[in-house]
């Protein structure tokens, strides 16, 4: 007897290893997100909302520091790297 197993976008079916994979591509990419929120969101203060001097001096501290976030998200989602799941699947590491 066969049992059908419910996959969905969030994980919940199937091979654990896979169900921990794609949760974890989730996270990540929540994560992802909200660092570009924030981002967006200091770059409208900096820019268009009315702030005091010393406030302003903050932002632009802030929004520098948030590029070297930005460019750590962007490194982990298009650089190559070795992917330790990749081998954890494929029965490397043993």
């Amino acid at each position: 007897m066969s049992r059908k197993l419910h996959k969905s976008l969030l994980g919940g079916g199937g091979n654990p290893l896979e169900n921990r994979k794609l949760l974890l591509f989730w996270a990540r990419f929540t994560i992802s997100v909200a660092n570009a929120v924030t981002f967006l969101a200091l770059l409208w203060l900096l820019f268009f909302a009315e702030v005091k001097d010393s406030s302003r001096d903050f932002l632009n501290v802030l929004l520098g520091a948030y590029v070297a976030v930005l460019a750590k998200s962007t490194d982990y989602w298009f650089k190559d790297k070795k992917d330790a799941e990749a081998e954890e699947t494929n029965g490397g590491g043993k």
